[in-house]
């Protein structure tokens, strides 16, 4: 899109399919960002439109995730909840909704990222505004939703805290908290968008979706604690960019736990790298959409 003066010295607005391959609009995003604010409201809206718990679905549905885990994964198969060796003690509970609420995030973007084409191919197809508006409303319509989540987290935390019998400790480490949340929105919304850029062609793809995230689910430290993966996988176990996430989440939560610089300054550069490969597939494939999907 390039903007021109006619003669009268007003404004108006040529839509174009030509734009060079780095011409990601980014600006032209940003000033839609009233857009953004609409189309959060009305995701979080519908979401819980006509249903009787309305927003306490946010918090149920980690609850009873978390307790089928502990059950599951904590009492009947006995799985390692350490992170690092040693004696620390951490509640089975507050472990896996620690997980649970990154990956149910992570999770619920991507799905949702996914499918930005074929959702809003109606409204695409009849007014124009930069397409990349509606993966960021998906992903920060979410982070409501997990900001509910986070704080039944730390009121959990908090009893067990005061409580006492546990390893828990508060430091400084809980301000990496934002940091945190801001790789789970860029590698959530990366892959997202590319999942979307390529099923508009392929629409089978759309199908392997949930089965791919079965098994990257299991591929996270959500279910165990990283000490269950053997010290020779452990390198290539990290390049996962959810892992370092989750762990540190954990870390910083918990006040000990697995944290390396370098795995976490490499899963950074992992979500970057997705995330700037999907705006490019993304802005290639949103000029000619309406005639594949």
């Amino acid at each position: 899109m390039r903007k021109t003066t006619n003669e009268t010295g007003s404004f108006k607005t040529i839509i174009t399919a030509e734009h060079r391959l780095l011409d990601l609009h980014l600006r032209e995003t940003f000033q839609y960002r009233d857009l953004i604010f609409l189309f959060v409201k009305r995701n979080f809206t519908s979401l819980y439109k006509q249903t009787i718990l309305g927003p306490l679905w946010a918090i149920i549905q980690p609850l009873l995730t978390t307790v089928v885990f502990t059950v599951i994964f904590g009492n009947l198969a006995k799985l390692t909840t350490a992170d690092i060796p040693g004696d620390h003690a951490v509640p089975g509970f507050l472990f896996y909704m620690a997980g649970n609420i990154c990956w149910s995030y992570f999770s619920s973007t991507l799905q949702a990222t996914s499918n930005t084409f074929v959702v809003n191919r109606g409204t695409m197809g009849k007014v124009y505004y930069p397409r990349l508006v509606s993966p960021i409303a998906t992903a920060f319509s979410n982070l409501i939703s997990f900001g509910i989540q986070l704080v039944m987290f730390f009121t959990i935390w908090a009893i067990y805290y005061f409580t006492g019998g546990t390893s828990i400790r508060l430091t400084p480490l809980l301000l990496m908290l934002p940091l945190l949340v801001l790789q789970m929105i860029v590698v959530s919304v990366g892959v997202g968008i590319i999942v979307s850029s390529v099923t508009t062609k392929y629409r089978d793809l759309a199908m392997l979706v949930g089965f791919g995230l079965q098994l990257w689910h299991y591929a996270c430290p959500v279910a165990y604690g990283l000490q269950l993966v053997p010290e020779k996988w452990k390198t290539l176990y990290m390049l996962n960019p959810v892992t370092p996430i989750i762990t540190t989440f954990r870390y910083s939560a918990f006040g000990f736990g697995y944290f390396d610089i370098r795995d976490y300054l490499v899963s950074w550069a992992v979500s970057l790298a997705v995330f700037f490969i999907g705006l490019v597939l993304f802005s290639r494939i949103e000029r000619t959409f309406m005639d594949t999907i």
